[in-house]
């Protein structure tokens, strides 16, 4: 059966010669009043620091938190803002639809009046304007473009001719040297389009933090 021994410390080491090498300091077993009240004062101050550091941790985690919430909630109020925007747009665009589709049914040859005093000037020269339209609007706007052209000093001849591949309300120009042409169904397209282009660069971007 092994023993095990236990090593001696010596608290006082001597040289060769005898004498002391080394000495432990004095543990000091009475206090007086003064000197217990500097010791209790200076644990106080430690404490009171430790706890102190550990409530800023506290703090600055409350804090981060904090931050991070509002980031999340104003992200989401720019997202919501964004929704709002685009069904605002689009019941907007629907109703534009709604409103210039009855416009059109009841004139359907106001676009092709507008245009003609919009193009009086580059067509001023030209001895003959054909004018294709839809076959039902075909002798209602021979007679609109007739009075509108008088109205803007248009002295050359006017031939609407009837395409049934043509909506209602949607014509198309030709005076030889240049051409013009409406279609309410792809204008109705383009603005729609422009609009979702417009809506989708203002959408919000949300990238994700770095670690």
């Amino acid at each position: 059966m092994t023993t095990e021994h236990r090593r001696f410390g010596f608290d006082t080491e001597f040289n060769n010669e005898g004498g002391v090498a080394y000495a432990p300091p004095p543990v000091k077993r009475v206090y007086t009043p003064a000197e217990v009240e500097q010791i209790r004062a200076h644990a106080f101050q430690e404490g009171q620091q430790t706890a102190m550091v550990r409530a800023e941790e506290a703090v600055a985690a409350a804090l981060a938190q904090i931050a991070e919430a509002a980031r999340a909630g104003l992200s989401r109020m720019a997202d919501l803002a964004h929704e709002h925007r685009t069904a605002c747009a689009e019941l907007s665009l629907a109703s534009a639809k709604v409103i210039a589709g009855a416009a059109l049914a009841r004139l359907p040859e106001a676009p092709a009046a507008a245009a003609l005093e919009t193009l009086a000037h580059e067509i001023e020269s030209t001895p003959r304007l054909i004018v294709r339209a839809a076959p039902d609007l075909t002798p209602r706007l021979q007679s609109a473009l007739d009075e509108t052209a008088m109205a803007c000093g248009f002295a050359g001849q006017i031939l609407v001719k009837a395409d049934p591949a043509l909506p209602l309300a949607a014509f198309v120009f030709d005076w030889g040297d240049g051409r013009a042409s409406f279609d309410p169904g792809q204008a109705a397209e383009r603005v729609g389009e422009a609009l979702r282009t417009a809506l989708a660069a203002e959408a919000p971007h949300h990238h994700e933090a770095q670690p």
